[in-house]
């Protein structure tokens, strides 16, 4: 199928689902998808009678005009030769499964579908249906095919008893050609045990009329001990009681569509690029080894789910070939470190799961982690070069609370994730705890989501001030969440899910347009002219995106400040972490005047080289030093160093976290110019910030 394009007639009536379809078939493959999409089973069969007929229909059973497999017949009846693959949710799968029985090629679990999958289900549909077709055509000719056949030719006469069986008989058994056999029992003595019930009860059926037409499958012993299988088809003629009187037919071998039914579920049920069982195949066993637990507690079990560190790294720097190359390796140090009855599967991607039956307690799975860690100890030849992997690996135990294997999967992977993130941990076990947590973060993402477009978000402001005059130079603005039932929520409480839902760049250019407004508001009503400067935490990640440098400079011209009174914080991590293109546009911000701080200073590697490569304006000194002064000597020594370093490289240095006069006394002595901390101000609505500056100025500050 290399080559061809697809037509995809796609009936699904949620927008969304249709939208995730269309995008993971807009993936790169070796063919092109166009996709046609219609909502409901009318337009499908408007579609259908309009038009060329698609390549494969993708069909959600749900829909505003039918329900259940009434769709589904509606389709089939108006596309016949075209395959069928359901979408389905996890509670209508039963139906998805009836629709599979009833002619439909396959059925996707839409929670489950990833773009390779869909692709995969697509080709597996359209080459079965076409091995279907072929095999139809096959069947059709065999049953025209009498004279000159390459089928063994039957017939048995009921008044003498005598069965006629042509010399293929003798070759499809392994028998010398001069035998010769004449009892119908030779046949049936033949058949396999679990297949001679059913062809005794299809031959022996009284016929309705006449005559009645026979076809049936089953295993043939040949003479080596081998069984074959073979496909047999045939007339019965009835006397006037239904009795039969004759039947004759034809008896031929179909071991070649066996295999190419064999290959098809092996294909289907395991992954092609390793030859592991896929995800199908082991929620399958997993069902069952679940099954088996609930009706005897002492059969446990327990799944092991890991994926490879840093595999990413792999693919990007030799290549998905390389990669490709590193599974398949990968996956052979399985098969040969797991038990035997265990079951190791790829579940997608570089994530493996292993099925350990019949544990008595948890060390029988830590063991089989340890092993699974050390196979990855061994260095790998991928590529031409030596390299080494090394996995997380999360465990979930059975207990009679699990009802589904979805379930226990579920708990695996997030045992597995708490094993990424830990850094003393390979191997983490899973507890309830941990879906708990899963749970919470998956509320707060949702809150997070609404509260955009609810108006939740804040930004609240905190003075910076000179330490010789008391004056008020700038202001930071500081993100705070009024959370509906939580009340005012910091970032620290919040930003880890904000990160990791994609949220933190689309926050943090609100918080920049914000603070740039509110900086000219300031300077309106109290400044008159004077530089107030306004600071905002942002992510280099904001600036790795395209136009990101233009943007901010279209932020800044419409709110009328000066480029120089904008400040844009950046941790040291992510000054350590820039990339040329993120250093390039930071470059073009300051050639534009805005100015660049360098926050919690000292908490990182401190590089001079990143200084001087970064031309940071400012350097900020971490709140767990300022906090420490007059009580710890090397923290005075961090600080004076710091401020040293920040005269010596024309930059400016702010203290952050002051909160007693101490600090403040001490700082003044190392002669820091400028701080910031409650001892000054708590970070305030704008109306409080716009009152602290309002008295600061008209004292003379």
């Amino acid at each position: 199928m290399n080559g061809e394009s697809i037509d995809v007639l796609l009936v699904e009536d949620n927008p969304q689902e249709a939208e995730i379809v269309r995008l993971y078939l807009a993936k790169r493959y070796s063919h092109k998808y166009t996709v046609r999409h219609v909502r409901s089973i009318s337009g499908a069969l408007t579609e259908l009678g309009a038009g060329p007929l698609p390549n494969v229909i993708l069909l959600d059973l749900h829909l505003p005009d039918t329900q259940g497999l009434d769709g589904y017949k509606h389709v089939a009846a108006a596309a016949p030769g075209v395959p069928i693959i359901i979408l389905t949710n996890f509670n209508e799968e039963s139906t998805a499964a009836r629709a599979v029985r009833n002619g439909a090629q396959d059925y996707l679990i839409k929670r489950e579908v990833n773009a390779a999958l869909l692709h995969r289900a697509i080709l597996y549909a359209i080459e079965r249906q076409r091995s279907e077709s072929a095999l139809v055509k096959v069947q059709e000719r065999y049953a025209l095919a009498v004279a000159g056949a390459n089928d063994c030719i039957w017939d048995w006469d009921a008044a003498s008893g005598v069965a006629y069986f042509s010399p293929r008989w003798n070759e499809l058994v392994g028998l010398p050609p001069d035998v010769t056999i004449e009892r119908l029992e030779d046949w049936f003595e033949r058949v396999h045990p679990e297949d001679i019930a059913e062809l005794r009860r299809v031959i022996a059926a009284r016929p309705e009329g006449e005559r009645r037409h026979i076809e049936q499958e089953h295993r043939l012993r040949h003479e080596s001990g081998e069984y074959i299988w073979v496909y047999a088809r045939g007339v019965i003629l009835g006397d006037d009681s239904g009795k039969a009187v004759r039947m004759a037919g034809s008896i031929s071998s179909i071991a070649k569509r066996k295999e190419t039914e064999h290959e098809l579920i092996h294909r289907a049920l395991h992954d092609a690029l390793t030859g592991l069982p896929n995800r199908v195949l082991f929620i399958d066993r997993l069902q069952q080894a679940l099954r088996r637990f609930k009706r005897n507690n002492q059969l446990r079990f327990a799944v092991l789910y890991f994926d490879l560190d840093r595999f990413k790294f792999v693919n990007d720097s030799l290549g998905h070939s390389a990669g490709d190359s590193l599974l398949v390796s990968i996956a052979r140090r399985l098969m040969s470190v797991i038990r035997p009855g265990d079951t190791v599967a790829r579940m997608g991607g570089d994530e493996f799961a292993v099925l350990v039956s019949d544990i008595e307690d948890e060390s029988d799975t830590a063991q089989v982690a340890e092993r699974i860690h050390t196979l990855f100890q061994q260095e790998f030849s991928i590529a031409g070069r030596g390299m080494y992997s090394s996995a997380s690996i999360g465990i979930a135990i059975a207990t009679n609370q699990y009802q589904s294997p979805e379930e226990v999967l579920r708990d695996a992977d997030l045992a597995m994730y708490r094993a990424k993130r830990s850094e003393a941990e390979n191997t983490v076990i899973f507890d309830t705890t941990m879906h708990q947590a899963a749970v919470s973060r998956l509320n707060m993402e949702t809150d997070l989501r609404r509260a955009f477009g609810r108006g939740e978000f804040l930004v609240y402001y905190q003075p910076i001030v000179t330490l010789t005059e008391r004056r008020i130079v700038a202001f930071e603005a500081l993100l705070r969440w009024l959370h509906p039932e939580k009340g005012l929520l910091t970032p620290q409480s919040f930003l880890p899910v904000v990160e990791d839902s994609g949220m933190l760049a689309k926050l943090s250019w609100w918080v920049l347009e914000q603070a740039c407004a509110q900086a000219q508001e300031w300077r309106t009503l109290f400044v008159n002219g004077t530089p107030l400067g306004m600071s905002v935490n942002v992510s280099a990640s904001m600036f790795r995106a395209e136009h990101a440098a233009e943007r901010l400079r279209s932020i800044v011209r419409k709110s009328g400040i000066a480029p120089q009174t904008l400040s844009l914080e950046l941790t040291e991590r992510d000054c350590m972490d820039h990339e040329e293109a993120t250093h390039a546009v930071l470059s073009e911000l300051r050639d534009f005047g805005v100015r660049i701080h360098m926050d919690d200073f000292g908490t990182g590697y401190s590089s001079l080289s990143y200084l001087q490569r970064c031309a940071y304006d400012t350097l900020k000194i971490d709140r767990s030093f300022v906090q420490s002064l007059g009580s710890e000597d090397q923290s005075l020594a961090i600080v004076r160093t710091i401020v040293g370093l920040g005269r010596m490289l024309e930059m400016n240095v702010v203290a952050e976290g002051v909160e007693s006069q101490g600090q403040i006394d001490a700082l003044v002595s190392l002669q820091c110019p400028e701080a910031q901390g409650f001892w000054f101000s708590r970070p305030v609505p704008p109306t409080e910030a716009g009152e602290l500056l309002r008295l600061a100025r008209s004292a003379g500050h």
